[in-house]
């Protein structure tokens, strides 16, 4: 968005920007993920397999036959560099139906941990840091999996000294936990 607005409004002849072209492509692809919300696992990976993957081949296309001709140094020709060189990681959404095409809610879930990490006295050693990450990460993660924090915490805490195989021990993970329904919440946040 920032190489968009850093970017004259119209190229040459008239045109739309690179930046705008590649903000195009970028907005088909989430149109499709929006129409595909509310399918199955399944279903959106069926749909991202007959529309995204061609979107995405259109997008790649473009960006090898355009980044060259932006300005070395550019914001415009930053972000294409950076596209191309993360593009496997960027499609990789599309292998899987329950994968997210953003990485924002992951970004915006650890961003108080990031703001915060310098001002918790308990983290001032490696042990106290690592400790803190990890509650961070069990509590952040169980909000994503639609359960109640503390109430995971206590289940988790209840039965891990029983789990003695590594199947007993994923039972134990966010998404996999069998709690009350009295103790999940719909929409955590």
């Amino acid at each position: 968005m920032e190489a968009s607005r850093a970017a004259p409004a119209k190229g040459k002849k008239g045109q739309p920007s690179k930046a705008d072209v590649a903000l195009s492509h970028i907005r088909k692809l989430y149109a499709v993920e929006k129409a595909a919300n509310e399918l199955s696992d399944a279903e959106r990976y069926r749909v991202r397999q007959e529309k995204s993957l061609p979107l995405l081949n259109a997008f790649k296309a473009w960006l090898d036959k355009n980044t060259s001709k932006v300005l070395k140094g550019s914001l415009t020709r930053k972000a294409m560099d950076y596209t191309l060189n993360q593009w496997d990681t960027l499609i990789g959404y599309c292998e899987r139906g329950d994968l997210k095409i953003s990485n924002a809610g992951a970004e915006n879930a650890i961003r108080p941990f990031a703001l915060g990490r310098k001002a918790w006295l308990f983290a001032d050693t490696s042990q106290g840091a690592k400790a803190s990450a990890t509650c961070y990460s069990l509590i952040e993660t169980a909000k994503a999996n639609g359960l109640e924090p503390s109430a995971y915490i206590h289940h988790v805490l209840t039965h891990i000294a029983d789990a003695v195989t590594l199947e007993q021990l994923e039972t134990l993970l966010p998404w996999n936990a069998e709690l009350p329904a009295s103790k999940k919440v719909a929409q955590y946040g």
